[in-house]
C-alpha cells in the first residue's frame, strides 16, 4: 500500500508469521497515561521475533505482561537491547529478570542484555534553572546498563535469596547477561560535548546466525549515550529509531530498511500542556522540543532513508487521538501503519503461506 494512512496490521494469535515485529507497547513517556483512551498503549517494548528466538528491543512498563499476551516466552529471549537508560525504556526490566527465573528450564540460554555504558559525567543545568539542582546517588549518578542491572538485582536480594536458598530457584545473573556497548572511539563521541557524533558509521553490536545487530548514536539529549538498533536478517531488515530528535545517523542507519520504527510526539500537546508553566514547564518545552520528532518530521526521515514501511511508535501522549499521528501517513512513499499494543508488521520476505489474516478492527482503522 503506497501512500497510505494507514496499513492493515495482523495481531498475535493469528497464525505464524515470517520475520516481524511485535508492538508490544507503544506508548512513550514516564507516566501512566490519563483520559478517555488511558490503558490502551503500554510502556514502549518492541518484539522482534526471528523463527523461534525474540530479540526485545527496550523493556517499558508492563512488558512482561504484554510478551505472555503476546504468545512470546520469556524462555525465547536471545538478547535484550536497550536504546537508552531513561525510565520508560527500562522499569521492568527487573521484573523480566525477577520472574523470568520462574519459566526457566535447566536447558535454558543465556540472555544478553546489551544497553548504554556508564555516561561518565552528569548532563549541564538547564538554563532556565533558578538553583542548581542536587543530583541523586552522587557517588554514582550515571550508572549504564551493567550498574542498572545489578542495582535492580539488589534492590530484589531479600527476596532473590529467599528463593535462591529456600526454593532451590537459580539466580537472575546466572541466565541475564548485562553487557554494556563499546562506541567506536574513532567516532569522537563526548557525553555532553559530542553526544551525537556526524558522519558516523553503524557498527556492529551483536550477531548470532539469524541476525546482525548494529546501532548508531541518536540525538536524545540530554541523556547520553542514546542508540538506534538495525536487525538484519537474510529474509529482511528493521530498524528501531529509539527516542531522538531528527539525526542524520538515524537516517544513515536505515538506508533502504524493510521497517522503520520510529519515536513520535504531539508537539501540540506538549505546548498545551506547559503553556504558562513556571520553569520547570518551561524546561519540559525544551526538552521535549530539542530531543523528540513530530509524525510529519518521521515521514521526512524514513522516506530520506528510503525505508519501505514506516511505524509511528513511542507515542507521546499514549491518549493522543490516532488522526494526529495520521496526519502525515500520505505524504511517506511506502506503507505507513500506526500500530496498537500486540499488532504484528512482517518485515522482508516469508512464505506465501505466512500472510496474516485481519480482525475486523484491522479492517477498520486500515481504511484511510
Amino acid at each position: 500500500m503506497t501512500g497510505s494512512t494507514s496499513a492493515p496490521l495482523a495481531r498475535t494469535n493469528n497464525g505464524e508469521l515470517g520475520p516481524r515485529v511485535v508492538t508490544l507497547g507503544t506508548a512513550g513517556g514516564p507516566r501512566w497515561w490519563s483520559g478517555a483512551d488511558a490503558g490502551k498503549r503500554s510502556g514502549i517494548a518492541t518484539a522482534v521475533v526471528i523463527d523461534d528466538r525474540i530479540y526485545l528491543v527496550d523493556a517499558g512498563h508492563g512488558v512482561g505482561r504484554q510478551l505472555n499476551l503476546a504468545g512470546l516466552p520469556i524462555s525465547s529471549l536471545r538478547g535484550i537491547f536497550i536504546t537508552h537508560l531513561h525510565s520508560d525504556h527500562t522499569v521492568d526490566l527487573a521484573s523480566l529478570a525477577v520472574f523470568g527465573i520462574f519459566t526457566f528450564t535447566e536447558h535454558q540460554h543465556q540472555i544478553e542484555i546489551i544497553g548504554p555504558g556508564d555516561r561518565g559525567a552528569l548532563p549541564p543545568v538547564a538554563p532556565r534553572a533558578i538553583a542548581v539542582p542536587k543530583p541523586v546517588f552522587p557517588d554514582d549518578p550515571t550508572p549504564g546498563i551493567t550498574g542498572m542491572f545489578r542495582h535492580f538485582m539488589a534492590a530484589h536480594a531479600a527476596d532473590l535469596n529467599d528463593r535462591i536458598l529456600d526454593a532451590l530457584r537459580p539466580s537472575p545473573f546466572d541466565y541475564f547477561l548485562p553487557e554494556d556497548i563499546r562506541i567506536p572511539a574513532a567516532t569522537g563521541y563526548h557525553p555532553n560535548d559530542n553526544p551525537t557524533p556526524a558522519g558516523m558509521e553503524p557498527f556492529e553490536v551483536y550477531s548470532d546466525e539469524l541476525v546482525t545487530v548494529t546501532a548508531t548514536l541518536v540525538q536524545h539529549p540530554p541523556i547520553a549515550p542514546a542508540f538506534a538498533f538495525r536487525f538484519d536478517t537474510p529474509h529482511g531488515s528493521v530498524t528501531i529509531s529509539g527516542d531522538t530528535a531528527p539525526c542524520d545517523n538515524l537516517v544513515r542507519l536505515a538506508t533502504g530498511t524493510d521497517l522503520l520504527l520510529h519515536e513520535a510526539i504531539d508537539f501540540d500537546w506538549v505546548h498545551r500542556t506547559y503553556a504558562g508553566g513556571g520553569p520547570t514547564a518551561q524546561a519540559s518545552i525544551d526538552h521535549h522540543t530539542k530531543s523528540h520528532t513530530s509524525p510529519a518530521q518521521a515521514v521526512e526521515i524514513a522516506n530520506a532513508a528510503g525505508a519501505k514501511a514506516l511505524a509511528l511508535h513511542h507515542l507521546v501522549p499514549g491518549t493522543t487521538p490516532r488522526a494526529v499521528w495520521l496526519s502525515a501517513g500520505s505524504r511517506f512513499n511506502g506503507t505507513f501503519h500506526v500500530p496498537d499494543d500486540l499488532d504484528v508488521i512482517p518485515f522482508g520476505t516469508r512464505s506465501p503461506g505466512q500472510l496474516p489474516h485481519l480482525s475486523a478492527a484491522d479492517e477498520a482503522y486500515a481504511r484511510p
